[in-house]
């Protein structure tokens, strides 16, 4: 029986980026595929109990050991934090955001889990400060994929121009990623969103917003877009699978080109191993809100909807979208 979820694109984009991100929690930083293979033999890949077991005498860094299967990593908390925002403000309020963003990640915050060196660096801007005295760029000069995190919510709640939409992931990345290149890689992730919530192909997409990637990232994405089959595992070893945009935004590019489903492809980000959490917030965006419009592509299995942990604080903070 098929069990995949049909949702409205701009849900699906925000829903399938937090499952995507759990899903892929397990063997999240876990850099050999072939370790990988073997515990995918054994135990399945998607949902996994994050275990240090996995982990021994080959390369990774087993940062989970707080989490539970379900659980959603720094990246999907962050992407959390923007929904509650939007859910509680109607609207992006800087101010308010950074708050909400020092009380959650900061100390005796409900956050619970590993803190990146941009989301360190940013409490240490936000801590000493009154909110009136918050900086427009509190961000670490860092493109690590922080910089991502935000974007699927961003994007699926921005009524307005793609100007408008550029200058408000600028303003949002930069709170927490100061940083050029971080900032041109959430653009052009947004921007492929945003056309394909518009109802655009992904492959379309991908090429059209090649010019908002900046100088430094778009020759990378253009190579990897210009593969002609899927090949994870050559894609992986030319770019790497570490937790820079500069890696991972060509792996993204390369699987949303060639893997047409929304499980296959979460699937085949994991297998790759490496910051497959970073990179699977905009893959699941991306492929969730294509293949909610597809009638004859695979969206959003209801069984891992199911094994996302906080789906009822989720769903009520998507209720209130406007």
């Amino acid at each position: 029986m098929n069990t995949d979820i049909r949702l409205e694109p701009r849900l699906a984009a925000i829903l399938g980026a937090l499952v995507a991100d759990s899903a892929s929690l397990g063997l999240h930083w876990l850099y050999d595929p072939e370790r990988i293979a073997q515990i995918e033999q054994s135990k399945g890949l998607v949902f996994l109990q994050p275990d240090a077991q996995d982990y021994a005498g080959v390369s990774g860094y087993f940062a989970h050991d707080r989490k539970q299967s379900g659980d959603s990593s720094g990246y999907g908390e962050l992407c959390q934090l923007m929904l509650r925002h939007f859910a509680q403000q109607g609207q992006f309020d800087r101010i308010a955001y950074q708050t909400e963003y020092r009380n959650y990640f900061g100390p005796g915050g409900g956050y619970r889990g590993y803190v990146d060196s941009p989301t360190r660096q940013t409490l240490q801007m936000l801590l000493p400060l009154k909110p009136e005295e918050f900086l427009e760029r509190s961000g670490a000069d860092d493109d690590q994929f922080a910089a991502l995190a935000t974007v699927p919510v961003v994007v699926a709640t921005h009524i307005g121009s793609q100007d408008a939409l550029k200058s408000k992931i600028e303003q949002i990345v930069r709170l927490t990623n100061h940083n050029d290149t971080a900032v041109a890689a959430a653009q052009y992730a947004g921007l492929v969103l945003h056309d394909v919530l518009n109802g655009n192909p992904i492959a379309g997409a991908l090429n059209h917003s090649l010019p908002h990637a900046g100088e430094k990232l778009q020759p990378l994405v253009k190579e990897a877009l210009q593969t002609s089959t899927l090949d994870c595992t050559a894609i992986g070893k030319r770019f790497g699978t570490a937790c820079h945009v500069m890696e991972g935004m060509p792996v993204i590019a390369h699987i949303a080109r060639h893997v047409p489903g929304y499980r296959a492809a979460i699937e085949e980000n994991i297998r790759i191993g490496g910051d497959s959490c970073g990179r699977s917030i905009m893959l699941g965006a991306i492929m969730a809100a294509h293949t909610s419009q597809q009638s004859d592509l695979t969206s959003i299995p209801l069984e891992w909807l199911a094994r996302l942990r906080n789906l009822p604080e989720v769903a009520q903070a998507v209720a209130k979208l406007r």
